[in-house]
């Protein structure tokens, strides 16, 4: 697969950091201080204030061992910290990313958990496609580095559970994440690929009551997979966020989660594939709910498609026509070229002509009973649906022209040499309601694919 691009090479700024929260600049202009200055200065040595950078951790900038750890005496060393300050408070803006809170009133809500759902880029992906990672430097591809950077990433989140595509180094994420007090379940892609889904859990706050999967080669959908949970929350950890007492029934449900966890097909011109692992998918997430109760589901995971797509309006509005799409824009991402040329005007050194290029024309296309059978299950149904009532986690927080798109969805997910746009979801049933999210990140135009 070509893409993804979390990649966590943001997440680099963070672990070059220093493990300190108070930071001294030198005095390099003190020599040409007057004597009454230096005298004034010995004085009020006692009453001057560290001068102190925000709490977040902060990268060294290049330079930084010119500088002694000792306390500003003067306005000019003020002025200078305070560059420092605003240059370093702007790396450690984008090293991490801030809590943006939805309008929706959740205080009467028993049950809270936190989700995060990363394509971590597979090792071998990585290796097999070095065309998309031109602008970033070896070392920040390299696993050993990476898989900490993951792990530091998730824990500043305070996540319970925990969603991966494109693993292919589980038990190393196993071991990491098993320190942090997570438990996970893997299931690889079948055929030749090594790499699958990982889903990891607070093993403080859930209990797994029961694992399923999908191998979509089982009907003749490619190798991808697909991964389920059904957790428990533990009754200490479900009773300390709420003082109200639900009925029993309501109770038993409520503390029961169905987490559904997918890694789609990549090939964009293959939307009758892409159609049918999405279908199987839903229907299994929803029987699945049905068995055990109709629990609330959680579906997360790299969809391959983009907000504007069909199968975007397919699992947001529970049906699609197919007759009136086309097999080969299903996932929207052949049309998506509006950051295209703003990529190929960034990054010069790329061969243009491997970059994507749009269709200027409408294409058409009719649909073979095969394609049929693969997207719906049968070659005389051309009309879609699904039973479960969708909406995506960042369409109920606020967010500016800056980081989201015309349906609320970041502006991207997933971003390399070919690529910029959004892929990735998180998904909820109307009984999960979206408190709060991670706070998109402006698209700079300095920006370079990571």
């Amino acid at each position: 697969m070509t893409k993804k691009e979390c990649l966590l090479m943001l997440e680099e700024t963070s672990s070059a950091t220093v493990k300190r929260k108070h930071i001294y600049f030198e005095e390099f202009h003190c020599n040409r201080q007057t004597k009454r200055q230096k005298l004034v200065s010995s004085e009020t040595k006692t009453k001057t204030k560290t001068l102190t950078l925000n709490p977040e951790p902060v990268r060294n900038p290049r330079g930084w061992n010119r500088f002694h750890a000792i306390r500003p005496c003067s306005s000019s060393s003020s002025r200078v910290h305070k560059r420092w300050q605003k240059r370093n408070n702007c790396r450690s803006s984008k090293a991490s990313r801030n809590w943006v809170f939805s309008s929706y009133d959740c205080s009467d809500c028993k049950d809270k958990v936190v989700i995060v759902s990363y394509n971590i880029l597979g090792v071998e992906n990585a290796a097999k496609h070095p065309d998309l990672y031109l602008n970033v430097p070896r070392k920040f591809l390299k696993w050993d580095r990476r898989k900490d950077l993951i792990c530091k990433e998730v824990n500043h989140y305070n996540a319970d559970i925990l969603c991966f595509q494109e693993v292919d180094r589980f038990k190393d994420l196993d071991d990491l994440l098993h320190e942090n007090g997570f438990k996970g379940v893997y299931k690889v892609r079948t055929g030749d690929a090594c790499d699958g889904c990982a889903l990891f859990w607070n093993e403080k706050k859930f209990t797994l009551l029961h694992e399923d999967s999908i191998e979509f080669q089982d009907f003749d959908l490619r190798n991808n997979v697909a991964q389920f949970c059904v957790l428990k929350m533990n009754r200490h950890q479900s009773e300390s966020s709420s003082h109200a007492k639900p009925s029993k029934k309501r109770q038993m449900r409520s503390r029961r989660l169905l987490v559904g966890n997918i890694h789609v097909l990549f090939n964009p011109n293959r939307g009758d594939i892409k159609l049918g692992q999405v279908r199987l998918f839903l229907e299994k997430a929803y029987k699945l709910s049905q068995e055990w109760g109709n629990i609330p589901v959680i579906l997360v995971g790299d969809f391959n498609s983009i907000p504007q797509s069909a199968m975007y309006q397919f699992l947001a509005s529970s049906e699609l026509n197919i007759h009136l799409r086309d097999r080969r824009r299903i996932s929207g991402q052949l049309e998506h070229s509006s950051r295209r040329r703003e990529i190929r005007a960034q990054n010069k050194d790329i061969d243009r002509h491997h970059v994507w290029t749009p269709f200027s024309r409408q294409l058409t296309s009719s649909w073979s009973d095969e394609e049929l059978v693969l997207a719906t299950g049968n070659k005389g149904v051309t009309h879609l649906q699904h039973k479960l009532n969708l909406s995506s986690a960042y369409l109920g927080a606020p967010g500016s022209h800056r980081t989201r798109d015309s349906h609320g969805e970041p502006l991207a997910t997933s971003y390399h040499s070919k690529f910029m746009g959004t892929v990735d979801y998180i998904w909820g049933t109307y009984s999960c309601e979206s408190s709060r999210h991670i706070a998109c990140r402006r698209i700079e135009k300095e920006c370079k694919p990571s």
